[in-house]
C-alpha cells in the first residue's frame, strides 16, 4: 500500500484496477472510496465498458462535514499522483457539476 502524506494508504488493488483501466480500457468508470476507520482509498465500484477517455472527478460535497473536506482534500493530489495517466480531471461539489453536458464539454 502507497502512503499519502495526509496518513491515508492507497490499497494496491486502487493502482493495479487503473492500470487496467489505462491499458486495456476495460472499464466505463471506478468510484474510489476514502475509507476513514481504516485509513485507506479503496476501490468501491467499477464498470465495465470500452471507453478512450479517464477522467478524475473529485467529489467533496458542500454539505460533507469539514473533517472529511480536510482528509480528502489532504488525500486526493497524492492519490491522483498514483494513477498516471488522467487525461481530464473534474472538481465538483454539487451533481450539477458531473451532468453529461460538463463530460462531453471537457472530453473534447
Amino acid at each position: 500500500m502507497a502512503n499519502a502524506a495526509s496518513g491515508m494508504a492507497v490499497h494496491d488493488d486502487c493502482k493495479l484496477k487503473f492500470l487496467e483501466l489505462k491499458a486495456k480500457r476495460t472499464y466505463r468508470f471506478i468510484v474510489f472510496k476514502i475509507e476513514e476507520k481504516q485509513k485507506q482509498v479503496i476501490v468501491e465500484k467499477l464498470e465495465n465498458c470500452q471507453k478512450s477517455r479517464i477522467f478524475f472527478i473529485a467529489w467533496s460535497p458542500d454539505t460533507a462535514r469539514v473533517r472529511s473536506k480536510m482528509i480528502y482534500a489532504s488525500s486526493k493530489d497524492r492519490f491522483k499522483r498514483e494513477l498516471d495517466g488522467i487525461q481530464v480531471e473534474l472538481q465538483a461539489t454539487d451533481p450539477s457539476e458531473m451532468g453529461l453536458d460538463v463530460f462531453k464539454d471537457r472530453a473534447n
